[in-house]
């Protein structure tokens, strides 16, 4: 798994943001651990069908939140919660890559939950609908195409054959004055990280 895309949060492009103050509690349990392990099984049997009991697509996904990373890939238990409890979860399924976010809750591990049950709620499509009806469901969740980015190579001062590592360089290096914090503002900082989520996005939907 990509360190590099899975922390700091790449949220898709495109997707709504839920304002800090309408987020919710829930009513969800269990480890941050835990449910990350649940939700990688129910990817695979989303992703895998009936394989999915001899093959794991755990090295294939990538689950970005605001929370460093320990070397394994899990989240680091030992640092204070981020403000931005946002989950983007990205994998490929029939050779297309998809993504799940969630950002309805207050806390990491609640959006992370949300997912799992989001995912595991299609596979319910999956054994009593159609298979149709399932495929339909899963092209809102599709990777976005080059063409809604054109800006955003120019915005972070890198060409369109740049690779993630080198998105991502540009990005923290532009990041150092866009920031309000460092002098920037809220809407510069805002449109270099929509520009550094949409070219990842781009560079997803080539592979």
């Amino acid at each position: 798994m990509s360190e590099q895309l899975a922390y700091p949060l790449h949220w898709p492009a495109g997707w709504r943001r839920t304002p800090a103050a309408e987020r919710q509690r829930g009513t969800f349990d269990g480890t941050m651990d835990r449910i990350r392990r649940e939700l990688l099984a129910e990817i695979d049997r989303i992703a895998l069908g009936p394989v999915a009991r001899t093959r794991t697509m755990s090295d294939y996904v990538v689950i970005s939140t605001n929370m460093p990373l320990r070397r394994d890939g899990a989240p680091r238990a030992d640092v204070r919660a981020p403000d931005d409890p946002g989950v983007a979860v990205y994998f490929k399924r029939k050779g297309q890559p998809v993504c799940f976010a969630c950002d309805k809750y207050d806390a990491v591990w609640k959006n992370l939950r949300g997912i799992q049950k989001t995912i595991e709620a299609m596979r319910g499509i999956e054994r009593w609908g159609s298979s149709q009806l399932l495929e339909r469901a899963f092209t809102g969740f599709a990777a976005l195409p080059e063409a809604t980015g054109p800006d955003c190579w120019e915005t972070l001062g890198v060409t369109s054959a740049a690779n993630e590592a080198e998105i991502m360089a540009a990005f923290r290096a532009k990041a150092k004055t866009a920031h309000p914090d460092a002098g920037g503002s809220h809407d510069a900082f805002a449109a270099l990280s929509q520009a550094k989520d949409i070219a990842l996005a781009t560079l997803r939907s080539r592979s």
